[in-house]
């Protein structure tokens, strides 16, 4: 197991984001699965899981990730450093309901010496710890481009070596949606 890692309380739930230990990928060549319930307040006037809360989850995977590759509490307090979200797209694919287990797969699709790109695939499935089927189809993705940032200078910076190695060691396919950007919409005439 990795560190337990604590985040400040959110205002969306008032719960600690990320509390549980993260379990260590078996074959570490993969990151392991993060896994929420959606909680009721989540849900929005239209009976389902808000937009913003697909966000939030995916925050917490990537802070998961970021425990993972070595971007912890304790490394972000002793250098100042940190990973910045510079550029996201979300798809919002199918509807999810209150109470339904949630499982983030992340992927590494690329990385250099002061940026990496990543990411997420968000499953519903059966029980709270279980992973998705082979053939599941997520109900949302996101891809986005992080840099990784002196907070002290106000600036990029370069990863550490161990940092971007294990970045790197991480790297993967993108899948066929990643990639793509938002359909120009016609101006009517």
């Amino acid at each position: 197991m990795s560190e337990q890692h604590t985040h400040e309380r959110t205002a969306a739930t008032g719960q600690p984001a990320v509390t549980e230990q993260t379990p260590v990928a078996t074959d570490d060549t993969s990151l392991p699965l993060f896994h929420r319930t959606v909680r009721p307040e989540w849900i929005d006037y239209n009976g389902h899981m808000s937009e913003a809360f697909y966000v939030l989850v995916f925050g917490y995977a990537t802070d998961a990730m970021m425990i993972e590759t070595g971007l912890h509490a304790g490394y972000r307090e002793s250098t100042g450093c940190s990973l910045y979200t510079a550029e996201a797209h979300v798809r919002y694919l199918r509807e999810v309901a209150a109470g339904s287990h949630l499982a983030v797969r992340t992927r590494l699709l690329g990385v250099d010496a002061k940026k990496a790109r990543f990411c997420h695939e968000l499953y519903v499935v059966d029980a709270p710890d279980d992973v998705p089927e082979p053939e599941a189809a997520p109900v949302a993705t996101t891809e986005l481009l992080a840099l990784h940032v002196d907070q002290r200078a106000g600036r990029t910076a370069p990863f550490p070596d161990s940092v971007r190695e294990r970045l790197a060691s991480l790297v993967e396919p993108a899948p066929a949606w990643a990639g793509r950007s938002i359909a120009e919409v016609p101006a009517v005439r």
